[in-house]
């Protein structure tokens, strides 16, 4: 039986993108591939994130958040960092060949009433899942070249 690869999803907090990115990739894609998540300062799962999670039917209530120095200890086959370039530094992580960087908005800074907040969330949830596609997607193509390139 092939080991799954192991994937980092970091960001500066590890309470909302992430979170919810290890939530669809460990929901879409689990029997293939070990999700994780870490933070550079992690805080607790925001309740927003929690709820639009929730309403595509994916849990995230049990991901606990990590920090970048409890992650430095495991091995991992790809890291894909999120962040927003306008607002945050880049967080680092290279102890991977197959780094990769999403360019997301933090839903946790949005302003305004809490259903403005709430649709934050709910883009930043469906961009993370349109991502988590095109990842997939990219990874079992390079496979399926190493695949025929073996053969």
């Amino acid at each position: 039986m092939q080991k799954k690869p192991k994937v980092l999803f970091l960001s500066t907090g590890n309470s909302t993108r992430s979170l919810m990115a290890e939530g669809f990739l460990r929901t879409l894609a689990g029997e293939y591939f070990q999700a994780a998540s870490a933070g550079v300062q992690p805080g607790e799962p925001h309740p927003l994130a929690v709820e639009v999670m929730g309403e595509v039917g994916i849990d995230i209530t049990g991901q606990t958040p990590k920090s970048v120095a409890e992650s430095l200890k495991d091995q991992f086959g790809y890291a894909v960092i999120v962040f927003d370039p306008a607002k945050e530094r880049s967080p680092i992580f290279p102890f991977t060949r197959n780094l990769f960087r999403w360019s997301l908005a933090d839903p946790a800074a949005a302003q305004g009433s809490p259903a403005e907040k709430t649709e934050a969330f709910r883009r930043a949830r469906d961009e993370i899942r349109k991502n988590i596609e095109n990842f997939l997607n990219e990874t079992v193509q390079q496979r399926q070249e190493r695949v025929a390139k073996a053969a």
